[in-house]
């Protein structure tokens, strides 16, 4: 697989991005294509001793940051690390695309430089949360803010692929709508005739599902319009956060309960791995033309050869082909759009 990878996106760029590289060539073998600024790239492994083996650059001077307009991609920073390496994986240069930078330039890159898959109305964030059960997936987590039913059925359904093919292991992903409550007349009018799109689809619909049982793991996908979304993520973050914060203030809380935390070392440890978000590597941008990830805004190298994995899992997977065929079909059978 051939990865273009963003090297001067997000907080930690490039080091931790070329350093993350590194890791990825020598773990899966994949040719990493670095977006940047060539001369800065070769200094940065110099300095740091880090080979540069089975990788390519991309060389271009512009960096765009997570302070400028999103839109300002396609003009002011047209020629951006984060630009260009979209233009590359849109000429077919590589097989999926990887950032850390912003979010917003992200959805837009994917959506006017890469394209949007035929017949999706739009590109969609999906986040991997961990879950007792295993990953979930929460699409939308903040892309778009306000959505019809029409959307949710087509967000739900690009999740349902990606999950089942991806993750799943071709086990069918339950679907799960999120509501204020899990009968079926709960909810406004967005989430109402979602509800009937969803219950009338052949995906694996399990129906409503309120916040308090996504950790449990009850859906595989969470279908959610982006505000939403966004707030259940960042709540599921701070949360993660407080609580791996507070087991371990209690554990350095004296002499006695430290001795206590040597018995439970390894347990806890499986705790902070699994709520990490870099085991996870990076949200998928679905319905557009390519397999493009966005790893977390502060990822480091380890997040970053992640990021990477999944992106050439997600290649691999031929997920965007199954999504163009399910929206085609779709189209052909007049699929009501509930509004």
């Amino acid at each position: 697989m051939r990865i273009i990878l963003d090297a001067f996106g997000g907080d930690n760029a490039p080091l931790e991005m070329i350093k993350g590289a590194a890791l990825a060539v020598k773990e899966y073998g994949h040719t990493v294509i670095l977006a940047g600024n060539e001369a800065t790239i070769r200094k940065v492994a110099q300095e740091n001793s880090i080979p540069l083996d089975g990788m390519e650059i991309l060389d271009c001077d512009d960096v765009i940051s997570m302070h400028d307009a999103p839109r300002s991609l396609l003009r002011e920073h047209k020629n951006s690390s984060m630009a260009v390496g979209m233009r590359a994986l849109a000429e077919g240069q590589g097989d999926a695309f990887v950032s850390a930078g912003s979010t917003g330039a992200i959805v837009v890159g994917g959506t006017f430089i890469v394209k949007r898959i035929k017949g999706v109305s739009r590109a969609a964030l999906a986040a991997i949360m961990p879950t007792q059960q295993g990953p979930a997936m929460l699409i939308d987590s903040g892309a778009n803010v306000d959505c019809r039913p029409s959307m949710l059925h087509c967000f739900a359904q690009m999740g349902s692929i990606y999950m089942t093919d991806v993750i799943g292991g071709g086990k069918p992903a339950r679907v799960g709508l999120l509501n204020v409550g899990t009968e079926d007349t709960k909810g406004g009018d967005l989430q109402l005739k979602t509800f009937e799109l969803l219950k009338n689809s052949n995906m694996n619909f399990v129906g409503n599902i309120e916040a308090r049982q996504v950790p449990y793991g009850d859906a595989d996908v969470i279908v959610a319009d982006g505000f939403s979304g966004n707030v259940l993520l960042k709540t599921m973050e701070g949360t993660a956060e407080v609580l791996m914060k507070s087991i371990k203030k209690a554990f350095t809380a004296n002499i006695f309960t430290m001795i206590g935390a040597l018995f439970v070392k390894g347990q806890v440890g499986g705790i902070k791995k699994s709520f990490s978000t870099e085991e996870v590597g990076g949200a998928p941008l679905l319905g557009v033309t390519k397999p493009v990830i966005k790893a977390h805004g502060n990822a480091k190298a380890f997040a970053v050869k992640n990021a990477i994995r999944v992106a050439a899992e997600f290649a691999a997977a031929g997920v965007v082909e199954k999504i163009e065929e399910a929206v085609a079909a779709n189209a052909e059978e007049g699929q009501a759009d509930g509004e």
